[in-house]
């Protein structure tokens, strides 16, 4: 139980403490934003800083925080430090980081900074990795809130209608200008996430003071835990499981978004650090949620996360309040998923030099999206075992730009003659964890394709190869 709330210290004190101290580093000032500067009306305009703040935390605040870390706390209570830390340093970093490299490069997309950055040998492996990252989250964010309002309604099968409302939606919101649908509706979706995400936390504080040991491993769940001796290791399983809440690469790509509608880089650090310390709160309640389920009622230990979700919700909340709060869980997904189509439609734009302001270049750029995106749907939904693949290549390929855009945001600071450790010291360990992932991982060990070595070999080729890389992103930024 100590550990849920020492965490929750270590967030507050860690935006006030370590989040001085990057953005004194950064060093936002009072030069011209890009919203000003490049004004268009579809894209690049003022929004109010609070609606900003609401939609970073809707857009990178995905399923990630919530079914993640359902998944992720069968590790153990030692979650509740690893989400603070990992977030404190790294995830929040992260965010700050790429948000201040779009501003600073009039609004650029991820791909684009990543070739500034990093080089165009880089940038071809990056740009086309990172479309096809960002297809597999759309698709991944219409199954997930379709399945889960298809199981909070099992009485009736509306799992395609759900599927095809929730795509519309999306492609709306890929083609309209931003102001117009996804900054008039986010405010009342970011107040269902924080309502649903407040109730499950009062409830599991009603829940200790009858049973403090509500939060600790019970003797049923240490005896079902991951571990490395049943093929969990927590390095690199458990920073692939928890992406958001501790880091992200996702959320790089969403950055940009309102990077582009920000009037002042002052608001940065509230903005792009601050949020994803909210997210790092939400993902403690919901850690907190699964295990205090998972202690109470071991048999769903074995259930899919999804399931998971839905026995919290009504044993926390009740049925209607359950809903709710279920509801509040499809709108992370559904809000994540809409911004990461349309970052896809800008990158495209970008990439070939399609002006985005006519309506008729907008769609032609998203056409050819909306037929990828129900190919994966229509292959996600054909058994449990490709959804699973689907998941496991999202959420490895995540830490990929994360890492990717650590070593790019230390380029950059190095070149600017400022401290490029606050990102490349992260910037090595998650790529350590993704090489480590993709040597050590294997179909034999419930994951996607991978080498399948030896836990151990994986971590020792991986740390020659991540040396090799940082001193690269050291030299590249001193040089410059």
């Amino acid at each position: 139980m100590y550990l849920f709330f020492i965490g929750l210290a270590l967030l507050f004190v860690g935006y006030a403490v370590y989040g001085k101290f990057v953005e004194n580093i950064i060093a936002p000032d009072d030069r011209e934003t890009p919203a000003i500067t490049k004004h268009d009306g579809v894209d690049y305009m003022c929004l109010p800083h609070w609606k900003n703040m609401l939609i970073q935390l809707l857009n990178i605040a995905g399923v990630g925080p919530v079914i993640g870390v359902i998944l992720g706390v069968k590790f153990g209570s030692i979650v509740f430090i690893i989400i603070p830390i990992g977030n404190i340093i790294a995830g929040a970093t992260h965010d700050f980081l790429a948000g201040m490299m779009s501003i600073r490069n009039g609004g650029m997309n991820l791909p684009h900074i990543i070739k500034k950055y990093l080089g165009a040998l880089y940038y071809r492996f990056f740009s086309v990795f990172t479309i096809f990252l960002l297809l597999l989250v759309v698709a991944v964010f219409i199954n997930v809130p379709a399945n889960l309002i298809d199981k909070s309604f099992p009485d009736v099968q509306i799992f395609w209608w759900a599927v095809g409302i929730i795509f519309v939606y999306y492609i709306l919101a890929t083609l309209f200008p931003v102001d117009k649908i996804i900054g008039k509706i986010y405010p009342y979706f970011g107040a269902m996430l924080l309502l649903g995400t407040f109730a499950i936390f009062i409830s599991i504080i009603v829940e200790l003071m009858g049973n403090p040991a509500l939060l600790d491993e019970s003797a049923a769940f240490k005896s079902m835990k991951w571990t490395a001796a049943n093929n969990h290791p927590i390095v690199p399983v458990l920073f692939v499981t928890i992406a958001c809440g501790i880091i992200s690469g996702f959320h790089g790509t969403q950055s940009p978004i309102i990077a582009r509608t920000m009037k002042s880089e002052r608001q940065a650090k509230s903005s792009f650090y601050g949020m994803m310390i909210v997210e790092g709160i939400i993902a403690m309640v919901w850690a907190a949620a699964g295990l205090a389920i998972y202690n109470i009622f071991p048999k769903y230990f074995a259930l899919d996360p999804n399931t998971v979700l839905i026995h919290i919700t009504k044993y926390f909340l009740g049925s209607w309040m359950g809903i709710i709060t279920v509801l509040a869980v499809v709108i992370l997904a559904i809000t994540s998923g809409d911004t990461a189509m349309r970052s896809v439609r800008l990158s495209l734009a970008e990439m070939f030099s399609i002006n985005q302001k006519p309506m008729a270049k907008r769609m032609l750029t998203t056409l050819p999206l909306i037929l990828t995106v129900a190919l994966l749907l229509a292959w996600s939904q054909s058994d449990v075992e490709s959804f699973n693949q689907l998941w496991n290549y999202f959420a490895w390929g995540n830490q990929v730009l994360a890492a990717s855009t650590l070593l790019a945001a230390a380029v950059w600071l190095f070149k600017e003659r400022k401290n490029g450790f606050i990102a490349l010291i992260p910037g090595a360990f998650m790529s350590l964890v993704v090489l480590s992932f993709i040597l050590w991982v294997s179909p034999e060990k419930n994951g996607p394709v991978g080498l399948g070595l030896e836990i151990n070999n994986a971590l020792i080729i991986s740390a020659f190869i991540v040396f090799a890389l940082v001193w690269w992103a050291f030299r590249l930024g001193k040089k410059r």
